[in-house]
């Protein structure tokens, strides 16, 4: 992997991860089309770039994370069902992630309910939300299990969770982001200091790797530093948009975007056969 290509997939992690368009597709077809060889390093560097993201969620929210014991209360009952699920499941999902055409299937779907969801929520849209609860930030967290099928966004399934719970637009979209703290901090601390990886024919922890050479370390720090600032861009940014416009633009995104992809693989299967050698591990919940 090269500064550029760190950069790029970072830029990608940075503005996809918090929008309703899946990062997990956008990170795997970027990657697949860039051609960047397949290694064990540069999978958990594709996860490890999400702590920029959750950084970026900190920074830009900090008065809410120290407000008190309430709040981390809350975060942690809806991340359970995420994290329970994304381990009984996390083969099956892998096994997804190495077929490219799936992927895309699933963004174009996503992208026709999107079109139409905020008829569904209209009245809750328009809503002054209250604050979430151990009960209601929960059941989003269900809802938020519906993106452990990569493409469907962990984003937009966590936002639309908390409309139908009756949050406006706005305090969907900051819960969703508070929820993406302790998710996605699950999956990078596990990839980091907990998951076994081969690099140079040895098994090392994913920070082992990054400390095994001063051009692993720059990448980390790059990606990272990349992440960040793009999502705090791109949070601040999408809370106005949404808040304005809702989640049509988006939907359409979605169907332009995955049926050009439909296409591109369709018409190059040879493609699809490679896939599974250069998929990232990364995606939206995975524990």
């Amino acid at each position: 992997m090269t500064w550029f290509d760190a950069i790029i997939l970072a830029l990608v992690e940075g503005i996809t991860e918090f929008l309703p368009i899946s990062s997990t597709a956008h990170l795997m077809f970027t990657e697949h089309l860039m051609g960047v060889t397949s290694t064990d390093f540069t999978k958990m560097f594709t996860v490890s770039i999400q702590f920029g993201a959750i950084l970026a969620v900190v920074v830009t929210y900090w008065p809410r994370f120290i407000q008190g014991i309430s709040f981390y209360k809350v975060l942690g009952f809806a991340v359970i069902p995420a994290l329970v699920l994304g381990k009984l499941f996390d083969d099956k999902i892998e096994a997804v992630l190495e077929k490219p055409l799936p992927v895309a299937i699933v963004l174009v779907v996503g992208g026709v309910v999107l079109v139409f969801i905020d008829r569904l929520f209209l009245s809750s849209a328009q809503e002054t939300s209250t604050e979430v609860g151990v009960s209601k930030g929960f059941r989003i967290g269900l809802w938020q299990c519906l993106a452990l099928m990569p493409g469907v966004s962990r984003s937009a399934a966590s936002i639309i969770g908390g409309m139908q719970q009756g949050l406006s637009r706005q305090k969907a979209a900051e819960f969703s982001f508070f929820l993406a703290v302790p998710t996605m901090g699950a999956v990078t601390l596990y990839s980091i200091f907990l998951k076994s990886w081969v690099y140079k024919g040895a098994p090392m922890k994913g920070y082992e790797m990054i400390l095994s050479s001063s051009e692993n370390m720059v990448l980390f720090f790059i990606g990272n530093a990349v992440s960040f600032l793009v999502a705090f861009l791109a949070i601040r940014t999408f809370i106005g948009f949404l808040t304005r416009y809702g989640f049509k633009i988006w939907g359409f995104y979605r169907i332009v975007v995955g049926l050009s992809l439909l296409i591109y693989f369709t018409f190059n299967p040879s493609i699809t056969k490679e896939q599974a050698s250069r998929t990232p591990l990364k995606q939206e919940v995975r524990v």
